[in-house]
């Protein structure tokens, strides 16, 4: 298959973008970063640019096309909302109509943050509530897209991993700081469900194989808060547990509002893919496998310096 994978220098897209290549022909955009990696082809650019929609598909003429680009920083979001509704509304909006258009299968990715977490447990029936500018343009975005293309699946994620400027994820936060011998606060009243992104990867590509549409949630069935989370890291990578300080979200000087429970529901995928879905255990264990294998390192030497 010939695969396009929006936002491939991001966290989330430059992982599932190597994971990929080896089975499919991957094409990427990249708008923050020059890369150079020979295992897809890299299309520089901005999807804001005219026109640079329909650009990029007719070059990759893709037969899977995953949307992961988004302005994913919850507080730059607050700080410029006019460029998020942008990034995480309107850029879907149009790309749903055209990969429509053209005959391809679209997975666009959301986020967890749709929900406000007062309860928690949440399944794709839930009524979403966002309480930030993120979450809105996100919840909009999602919907855009399933309008403009039922055919397409919008899945809904928490993820973690290694990443070009290695400060994209918690688990990158937890282990940069902790080696350096830094204190960090770790949360308590944050639950989350987060899923590798090397694991969130073929799942998505199992979604397109088996042709389902709608809103999925593609997390971990296995939830904790981000204090464990933060704990979990440094047991495992032999790190100094002691300098992660637990605290409450209201104590910690964000900008944007947090949902503070946002355990999700994951049977329903469970069910259409008929097997379980990875875990956070699982998944850090191959985080940690990854570093003593020196694939951050490998991330990072993908970025072309500037």
């Amino acid at each position: 298959m010939r695969i396009l994978i929006t936002g491939a220098s991001g966290l989330l897209g430059l992982n599932l973008a190597l994971e990929t290549a080896a089975k499919h022909v991957v094409y990427g955009t990249a708008k923050d970063h020059l890369l150079n990696t020979p295992a897809f082809t890299v299309l520089p650019g901005d999807l804001l640019a005219p026109g640079a929609v329909d650009q990029v598909l007719d070059q990759a003429q893709p037969d899977w096309v995953i949307h992961c680009a988004a302005l994913a920083n919850i507080d730059a979001c607050e700080a410029d909302p006019v460029l998020a509704q942008k990034v995480n509304t309107e850029i879907p909006a149009v790309l749903a109509t055209d990969v429509a258009r053209g005959g391809a299968r679209l997975v666009h990715i959301s986020t967890d943050s749709v929900f406000d977490g007062r309860r928690g447990n949440y399944s794709e029936d839930d009524a979403p509530n966002p309480l930030s500018v993120y979450a809105r343009t996100k919840l909009e975005g999602e919907r855009a897209v399933l309008q403009a293309n039922p055919d397409a699946v919008v899945a809904r994620v928490n993820l973690f991993g290694w990443s070009i400027s290695g400060k994209r994820s918690l688990g990158e936060f937890f282990v940069r700081n902790l080696q350096a011998g830094n204190r960090v606060n770790g949360f308590t009243d944050v639950i989350f469900c987060p899923l590798l992104a090397n694991d969130l990867a073929p799942l998505l590509v199992k979604m397109l194989q088996a042709r389902l549409s709608g809103l999925y949630h593609v997390v971990s069935p296995e939830c904790l808060s981000k204090y464990e989370f933060g704990l979990r890291v440094a047991g495992r990578f032999g790190l100094d547990a002691s300098l992660i300080t637990p605290t409450s979200v209201k104590r910690g000087g964000l900008l944007a509002a947090r949902s503070p429970n946002l355990t999700l529901r994951t049977d329903k995928l469970a069910l259409a893919l008929g097997e379980p879905l990875p875990t956070t255990s699982q998944g850090l264990e191959r985080f940690y496998q990854q570093y003593l294998d020196g694939y951050p390192e490998i991330i990072r030497r993908i970025a072309v310096a500037s």
